[in-house]
C-alpha cells in the first residue's frame, strides 16, 4: 500500500531486510529499506525521470530503478549508477515500540570520498556525450575536477541525447530538460575540435593549433549517423537525428509539414516515428527489412511493434528502399511512391574512429563490430589512452568475446567505471551488463545483455498483449532478455548476470 502515512508509522515487521516498502510523507512518495539491520528512508521517485522506486529492487546496498536501471546507494541516497546523477532525498527514521515512522527530512548524507586531484595527473577527455560526461562528472564528484579537461566538439553543453528522439522530439519536454548536470570545476572546452593526437608528446592538438598535454587521454568521440545514399538525399528537407541541433532543425521543419517519411525501422527510427505522430504528422516508414526490429528482437516482437505503430497511424513500406526523393514524394525501388514533406534518415550510426586511427591505435575488425579495440580495463593499444562509449570494442566477459555496443546507459556506465578505475576505487575489470530501453507510445521495452542474433530465443508470456519476456541464447547459453511489462525481471536478470561476469583483477584479460 503506497499511500500509507509514514509520519503515523507502520509495524517494524513490515520492513524486512532487502525489501522495499512504499509509503508517503506529506504527499511525497517515500520508500523504506532495511539494510544490514538499519532502516533507510529515501525519496520514492527516481531523480532521472521520476520512475516509482517501489517497483525496483534492492541488491548489494543499492536501490535500482525499474525503468532505466539507475542505481542509488541505500544508505546515502547517492546516485551511483547512471542515468541518474542527482541523489535521492533522505529522511529521518525512528524505530521504537515495534513501529517505524518518519519524522522529516534528514541532513544531507556524507559526501563522496574525495581523491587527491594533484595526484591524478592530467586527464583529458575528448567528447562530452554519454561516456565523456559521465566520466568527467564522476571524477568531479570525487574532487578531481581540477585534473580534468573535456574537449566538446558540439557547441551545446552536455545533454541527454536520448531526448532527441524521445521526449524533446515528441514535444513532451523542453530543450533545457535535456541538460545533463554541469561539470563544476572541470575545464570544459565547448565548440572545439581535436585535429590530432601527438602520442610521443602525450598531447592533443586542437584545430586552432593549441596543444593540451595529458597523462591519461580518454577518447569518447561517439558515433556519427550513416548518411542515406538515394538520389535527393542531399536536399535540405532530408534530416538526420543525432544531436540536439539536429532535433531543433527537425522540430522546426515538422512544424511546417503534414507528412514525414522515416527511413529505417530500427529502435531509433520507430521512436522518431512515434514522436512525429505525437506532433500530429502523418508518418510512413520505409525499410529494407521484412519486419521492424526483427533482426534484434525476432519476428514475434516485430509483428507486435508493427501492429502497435499501425494502430497509431504509421504506414509501413517494408522490403524496399528509397531510390529518389524530390521534396514531394519518395520513389521506392519497387516502383511505388510515398508522398511526404520531409524525410528523416534513421539508418544507424558508425563509430567515429578517425582520430584514433590517425594516431595509430588498434582498431577492431568491422566484422567484429568495428571501433577502437580496448582491453578489460578499457585501455587501447597505447596504455596511456582509454576509449569508452560507442567507439569502444570491449571484452564481454560473459560472452567470451569483444563487442561494441551503441547504447546510452552502456556508454555512461563505461565512463563512470573508468573514472572509478582512474581514482583507484574500482575492483576488478569492466564487466557491466549492457542495457537499453526503448519507448513506443505507452509501451516500454527493456533489453538486458547482448546477442549477435535473436535466432535462439524463448518466449514467455503474451507478445501481442505486451506482457512478455524473450530470452536469447548464444552458443546454447542465455545471454540477453527483452521484456515488456516485466521490469522487475529485467532488473533481476541484470543483477544475476553481473554476479557471474567472470574475470577479476589479475586474471588474464582478453583484448577487444
Amino acid at each position: 500500500m503506497a499511500d500509507r502515512d509514514l509520519a503515523k508509522g507502520i509495524a517494524s515487521t513490515e520492513v524486512q531486510e532487502g525489501r522495499i516498502v512504499a509509503g508517503v510523507l506529506d504527499g511525497q512518495d517515500v520508500v523504506l529499506v532495511r539494510h544490514k539491520g538499519r532502516i533507510c528512508a529515501l525519496a520514492g521517485q527516481c531523480t532521472h525521470l521520476n520512475a516509482p522506486l517501489a517497483d525496483g529492487i534492492v541488491v548489494d546496498g543499492t536501490l535500482r530503478c525499474p525503468w532505466h536501471h539507475a542505481r542509488f546507494d541505500v544508505e546515502t541516497g547517492e546516485a551511483v549508477g547512471a542515468p541518474a546523477f542527482t541523489p535521492l532525498e533522505r529522511f529521518e527514521v525512528v524505530e521504537d515500540d515495534d513501529r517505524v515512522r518518519i519524522t522529516g527530512l534528514a541532513k544531507p548524507g556524507p559526501t563522496p570520498e574525495t581523491v587527491d586531484a594533484a595526484g591524478m595527473g592530467r586527464i583529458v577527455i575528448v567528447g562530452a556525450g554519454a561516456a565523456g560526461h559521465a566520466c568527467a562528472e564522476m571524477l568531479a564528484r570525487h574532487g578531481a575536477a581540477a585534473a580534468v579537461t573535456v574537449v566538446n566538439e558540439e557547441g551545446d553543453a552536455p545533454y541527454d541525447r536520448t531526448f532527441c528522439s524521445k521526449q524533446y522530439l515528441a514535444g513532451k519536454a523542453d530543450r533545457d530538460d535535456a541538460a545533463l548536470p554541469a561539470l563544476d570545476g572541470v575545464d570544459l572546452r565547448s565548440g572545439v575540435a581535436v585535429a590530432r593526437i601527438d602520442r610521443d608528446a602525450k598531447a592533443i592538438v586542437l584545430h586552432d593549433g593549441e596543444r593540451i598535454a595529458y597523462d591519461r587521454l580518454v577518447l569518447a568521440t561517439g558515433a556519427a549517423v550513416v548518411s542515406p545514399d538515394f538520389y535527393g538525399s542531399d536536399r535540405k528537407d532530408v534530416f538526420a537525428l543525432r544531436t540536439l541541433a539536429d532535433a531543433d532543425r527537425l522540430i522546426a521543419a515538422a512544424g511546417k509539414a503534414e507528412r514525414a517519411i522515416v527511413v529505417g525501422s530500427s529502435y531509433i527510427g520507430l521512436e522518431v516515428a512515434a514522436s512525429l505522430i505525437a506532433r500530429g504528422l502523418e508518418v510512413a516508414v520505409v525499410s529494407d527489412g521484412a519486419l521492424p526490429l526483427e533482426k534484434t528482437a525476432g519476428p514475434e516482437v516485430g509483428k507486435m511493434i508493427r501492429n502497435l505503430h499501425q494502430s497509431n497511424g504509421v504506414e509501413f513500406h517494408m522490403n524496399c528502399r528509397i531510390a529518389r526523393w524530390d521534396g514531394h514524394a519518395a520513389m521506392l525501388d519497387d516502383g511505388s511512391a510515398v508522398k511526404g514533406d520531409i524525410v528523416v534518415a534513421g539508418m544507424g550510426v558508425r563509430p567515429r574512429v578517425e582520430l584514433a586511427e590517425a594516431a595509430g591505435l588498434d582498431l577492431a575488425d568491422k566484422a567484429d563490430g568495428g571501433g577502437v579495440a580496448v582491453d578489460a580495463l578499457l585501455r587501447t593499444s597505447d596504455p596511456s589512452i582509454h576509449a569508452i562509449g560507442d567507439i569502444a570494442n570491449a571484452p564481454d566477459l560473459r560472452l567470451g568475446h569483444a563487442i561494441r555496443v551503441e547504447h546510452w546507459v552502456v556508454a555512461q556506465h563505461m565512463g563512470q567505471w573508468l573514472a572509478r578505475h582512474l581514482m583507484g576505487q574500482a575492483d576488478g575489470v569492466y564487466q557491466d551488463v549492457p542495457f537499453f530501453w526503448s519507448g513506443h507510445y505507452d509501451l516500454s521495452l527493456r533489453y538486458v545483455g547482448h546477442v549477435a542474433s535473436p535466432g535462439d530465443r524463448t518466449i514467455d508470456g503474451d507478445v501481442p498483449a505486451q506482457d512478455f519476456a524473450v530470452t536469447f541464447a548464444e552458443d546454447g547459453r542465455e545471454q540477453a532478455i527483452l521484456t515488456a511489462g516485466r521490469d522487475e525481471l529485467a532488473l533481476q536478470k541484470e543483477y544475476l548476470w553481473e554476479q557471474h561476469g567472470g574475470l577479476q583483477a589479475g586474471d588474464e584479460m582478453p583484448v577487444g
